[in-house]
């Protein structure tokens, strides 16, 4: 085994600060900030410019011979799956189909100028969908007449939605753009992975509730709001006897060679040049299958139906849907960047290159905003889609573009050939699809097994978005994972450590077998910042380490003297050789004066006595006194990373308090910002002083060591322990008694050096 010896001077912070100069660093100003924040010059600008259209970057470096073939094969693939779920996707949006292909062209044209990821595929994702879906069908219901919204006037129903879908998305836009300029991308950072997972587990059982109506050929309302998917199943289940068997034996067949195929790619993924595109396959067979059997008039078969042939005019956002809508947008906004950033990250990690939070906000921000003027709605990225770009060879957004050249073609000449196909099979391909976010179930017993407050996130978060709705259950799961935080960091686990035989190391006493802890000696550490809400916490589990409560021993200490001073003035004690004696035979009572409370809590004062009371011994008159075995205590800050105003008054009077009852405190590895702050807010007077501060806890322990040696006369073992041969040139005379777990050691001499 490795070893090592360090010889060095024992360090408090002071003594250390004396030692060793630092260097002053000047802190910039306000003011100073703000003027480099407005100053221009052109390198400013040219990184600005840089940053603001990562484009040219990546662009400048693109390497033609290598890169533009696996560009195109990504791009011809991409568009041909963003033609599909684009269609599929826009039911979920309670959307005529056509306008999921406005929605995978517009905003992938716009992130290719804006965005920093190289690899994911922007458009539709069925998570942002359904909640474009929720808030056009609260507005536009199946059944019954829309909300009174001014521009409602002289449209048709699927206008009305249409109208409804961008400018909630404009607004949803809008909100990113703005986070983005604000430079606040690291709110995702608030969105964990677990509550992520549930959360979108909830919206992949809501996309497949909301599927079945197409999969069972049904006509169901769509609903929205708390416990919409319970009425939504009722509706279903009520009418069930009349499923349309050509519909759900379509969707069953879709379905089944969709997953083998699916598996087949996953399996030989690393053998198959490109995925087999699988859903296209089985679209243009069904599509043909339809258009020659007629399905639409011989079976009543649900079909796509008259898809327009090219782009429809601009069009304003409706201010009053803007107030309707306000609550939904927010949530789609976070919603929509969190998945986009995660998946552009895990990317940006696999092929090395750095994605920019702030300008990712900026360009989903541009692209929903330009999008929903030409009446696309909700644009993200979907993993799926995404996957099919990067492995296909994708290497850039170039093949981004040219999968929105796809869309284009489709729009502009070809996409009459969509018209038979059944929205069956889009409901079928898209419920294949939610494999991947359905089966993140699975993760639940890990979390219960590794860490169950995490898993009570997942498990709330999902109850809650499937049951309540995923605006309202999202928002919900935010409130529990920050409860967890809160409750991480309000309760946290406090340790007495002990020393490690032999070692300058210290350990959780519980934990180990071979410990040795030094008589009134204790080593408390808290592994939190220490804050408003946690410094009660604290100071109990503190009086709970040291056995006692320094206030009440205070107090009991101050009768006692109370007490003697009032016995020394009767005449009913007197000073011998042998201390303090007891003259009086009469019953004596302890003093209850309680007129000046104020003075129980002030430090004992021996000035008037002839001589200073020893509390841990027997006391005359039958005085009681809490005794007090502990003459050394030692906090551990190394894991406390700040403390607030609250928490430095409740740790100054609680040091007072242990100081008061004679045990000295020290405190180990404060940070330096800490330590800076407790100069500048006057913590130190007194009675509580800088010269507690060490710089490990080993050297809080040495010096201790030396400065309270405890003898023993029955010494039979001597070990070498924590201390040190010398310090500061002294040596370290007498027997220390050590705790051991099984038994008390005795220490003499020590010799090893650290």
């Amino acid at each position: 085994m490795k070893q090592y010896v360090v010889a060095r001077p024992l360090y408090s912070e002071d003594a250390f600060a004396d030692e060793h100069e630092k260097i002053h660093r000047h802190h910039k100003t306000l003011r100073h900030h703000v003027k480099q924040y407005f100053t221009c010059d052109l390198k400013r600008a040219k990184n600005a410019a840089l940053s603001l259209l990562p484009f040219i970057g990546w662009m400048r470096i693109y390497q033609l011979k290598e890169w533009l073939l696996s560009d195109i094969v990504s791009g011809v693939s991409t568009g041909l799956v963003a033609v599909l779920q684009g269609l599929a996707y826009s039911l979920l949006a309670s959307l005529p189909p056509w306008y999921g292909l406005f929605t995978a062209f517009f905003p992938v044209i716009i992130y290719f100028f804006l965005g920093t990821s190289r690899h994911i595929s922007v458009g539709a994702f069925p998570v942002l969908s359904l909640m474009v879906g929720a808030v056009v069908t609260r507005l536009v219901p199946d059944e019954g007449p829309p909300v009174n919204i001014t521009g409602f006037e002289g449209l048709t129903s699927d206008e009305q939605r249409v109208m409804v879908a961008a400018s909630v998305t404009f607004l949803m836009g809008i909100m990113q753009l703005a986070m983005g300029l604000l430079q606040v991308g690291f709110i995702v950072m608030y969105l964990s992975d677990t509550l992520v997972s549930g959360f979108t587990t909830a919206a992949a059982v809501h996309i497949l509730v909301s599927q079945l109506k197409f999969v069972l050929g049904l006509v169901v309302p769509g609903l929205s709001g708390p416990l919409s998917i319970v009425y939504t199943l009722e509706k279903i289940f009520v009418q069930i006897e009349k499923t349309n068997v050509c519909d759900l034996v379509t969707s069953i067949l879709i379905m089944g060679v969709v997953f083998i195929v699916k598996e087949i790619n996953d399996r030989y993924k690393a053998k198959l040049p490109v995925p087999i595109p699988i859903e296209v396959i089985m679209t243009v067979i069904a599509c043909g299958v339809s258009y020659a059997f007629n399905f639409q008039v011989i079976y009543k078969v649900d079909v796509v139906g008259r898809i327009p042939l090219g782009y429809e005019s601009p069009m304003a956002p409706n201010m009053q849907i803007f107030g309707q809508t306000a609550v939904e947008a927010f949530p789609m906004a976070i919603v929509g960047f969190a998945v986009a950033f995660s998946v552009a990250k895990v990317y940006s990690v696999k092929h090395d290159y750095i994605i920019d939070g702030n300008q990712e906000l900026i360009a989903f921000g541009a692209s929903n905003i330009i999008g929903a003027a030409f009446k696309s709605f909700a644009a993200s990225t979907a993993l799926s889609r995404s996957a099919v770009q990067e492995s296909t060879g994708g290497k850039t957004q170039i093949a981004g573009l040219l999968s929105a050249l796809i869309v284009m073609v489709v729009t502009l000449a070809i996409g009459f050939l969509l018209e038979p196909l059944p929205k069956s099979v889009l409901g079928a391909v898209v419920i294949v699809n939610l494999k991947g976010m359905l089966m993140q179930i699975r993760e639940v017993p890990h979390l219960w097994r590794r860490d169950r407050p995490d898993c009570v996130v997942w498990v709330v978060t999902c109850l809650a978005s499937i049951l309540l709705g995923l605006d309202l259950g999202l928002a919900v799961g935010l409130g529990i994972e920050l409860l967890t935080v809160v409750f991480r960091a309000q309760f946290p686990r406090c340790s007495v450590l002990a020393n490690i035989t032999g070692t300058d190391i210290y350990k959780d006493r519980k934990d180990y077998m071979s410990i040795y802890e030094p008589e009134g000696v204790k080593i408390f550490r808290i592994p939190s910042p220490i804050f408003f809400a946690n410094i009660d916490f604290f100071r109990g589990k503190l009086v709970e380490a040291v056995g006692f409560n320094p206030l009440r021993v205070l107090r009991k200490r101050n009768k006692a003297l109370r007490t003697i001073r009032k016995l020394l003035k009767k005449g009913e004690l007197q000073m011998t050789s042998k201390g303090l004696l007891l003259t009086s035979s009469g019953p004596i009572e302890e003093s209850e004066d309680e007129s000046n409370m104020e003075e129980l809590d002030q430090p004992t004062d021996f000035k008037d006595l002839p001589v200073q009371v020893n509390w841990n011994s027997e006391l005359p008159a039958n005085i009681q006194v809490p005794r007090v075995d502990v003459h050394s205590l030692i906090l551990d800050f190394s894991a406390v990373s700040f403390l607030d105003i609250s928490a430095l008054k409740g740790l100054k009077a609680a040091l007072k308090e242990l100081i008061r009852v004679e045990v000295e405190v020290y405190i180990v590895a404060c940070d330096e910002y800490i330590l800076e702050k407790l100069h500048s807010c006057k913590f130190f007077d007194d009675e509580v002083k800088s010269s507690m501060f060490f710089l490990t806890l080993h050297d809080a322990m040495l010096h201790i060591l030396e400065k309270h040696p405890v003898n023993s006369e029955n010494t039979k073992v001597c070990e070498k322990v924590i201390t040190t041969a010398t310090i500061h040139g002294n040596q370290c005379n007498g027997v220390s008694s050590l705790r051991s777990r099984d038994k008390f050691v005795h220490v003499s001499e020590p010799e090893t050096k650290f």
